[in-house]
Parts: structure tokens; C-alpha cells; sequence
């Protein structure tokens, strides 16, 4: 895994060998970065349930003013914190060592909405809902705010308007979809 572009471009990155993490593929994360690289210059992001931080790192290399990347697991938060210091990305860069939910309610009024939220949770557990659910009523989102779930194909989303969100774009890989979500205004 490398840093695709940016002022860390071609970085080896590094990553804990575990089944619990499932750093995103090269190929996929350079079709995202490109379907956001107009906007994300000097944007806010936040990557829940980071793995390695990957695509935080690689946020903050394509000009990204902040990146606070979540991760509960210490070995992988460990290994994010040493791939922001090799990539020289750290002063921008934070991370939260604890559980995606409690990290919400931490970083909930502490500063603006972020530009972008990304969330790579373990697949086919529902967590996308449980996360989103909480997001909704806090300061982190507002009518600007895209929300970038990684999910497996089989994962449903039919409850997004229930819970304040709509649907803008849905890209489908072979094996997972990155599902684009915004508060409804």
C-alpha cells in the first residue's frame, strides 16, 4: 500500500498483518481521490475506523488542512502514527485511539463540520447505520459535509432518508461499493 499522489506520492505505507483491518486497494483508492480531487484542497476530513490510515495520509498528501483518522485497534493506531511521521504528514494529522462512537462524541463541538467523512467499517455487521445514526445530530456534519462509506455489495442502505440523508453517488467495485451520503437540507 502507497500514497498515490500528492506531496507523499509513491510512499510505501505500512500495515499491520491482521483480518481485522482491510487497508483499501491502491486502484480504488485512487478512483476516489479522484472523484473528490477538485475539493479536497484545504478540506476538513475524517476517517472512522482507519486501519493502517491510508486514506487520511493520502488525503493530507493531496492538500487536505486536517485529517483526524480513528482507529480502536493500538497496534493499527500505532502503525498510522508511524506512517504520518515517514510520509512527514503528522502535523496535520491526528489520531484517535479509541471506539468509532466515542470518538463522535469527543470531537462533537470542538471545531467546524468536516468537508468529508470517510468510514471503512468491518463489513456486514450494520455499523454504517450505527455510525451514521449518531453523526447526524452532531456539529462534525452539516448540509456541506460528504459522507464516504466503504461497504460490501450485499450492505443496504434503504434507511437513509429515515435516519436525514440522501443518496448522491454510488460507485461499485467488484467486491465493495463507496457509497456518497449528505445530511437532507
Amino acid at each position: 500500500m502507497r500514497v498515490i499522489a500528492g506531496k507523499a506520492r509513491h510512499i510505501q505505507l505500512k500495515t499491520i498483518e491482521t483480518m481485522d483491518t482491510r487497508p483499501t486497494t491502491d486502484r480504488i483508492k485512487e478512483t476516489l481521490f479522484n472523484m473528490l480531487s477538485n475539493n479536497i484542497y484545504e478540506a476538513r476530513f475524517l476517517d472512522l475506523f482507519s486501519g493502517s490510515g491510508g486514506i487520511g495520509i493520502e488525503a493530507l498528501s493531496r492538500g487536505a488542512s486536517e485529517a483526524v483518522m480513528v482507529e480502536n485497534n493500538p497496534k493499527a493506531a500505532m502503525c498510522i502514527s508511524e506512517n504520518l511521521e515517514k510520509t512527514k504528514l503528522k502535523e496535520n494529522g491526528r489520531v484517535l485511539v479509541c471506539d468509532v462512537l466515542a470518538a463522535i462524541d469527543k470531537l462533537d463541538g470542538e471545531n467546524k463540520p468536516f468537508d468529508y467523512i470517510f468510514m471503512d467499517p468491518p463489513y456486514n455487521r450494520e455499523l454504517e447505520r450505527e455510525v451514521l445514526q449518531k453523526l447526524k445530530d452532531t456539529s462534525l456534519v452539516d448540509e456541506y459535509t460528504t459522507i464516504i462509506v466503504e461497504a460490501s455489495l450485499e450492505t443496504g442502505f434503504d434507511y437513509l432518508n429515515e435516519l436525514g440523508y440522501k443518496l448522491i453517488k454510488c460507485k461499485k467495485y467488484k467486491t465493495n461499493v463507496h457509497m456518497f451520503i449528505e445530511i437532507l437540507t
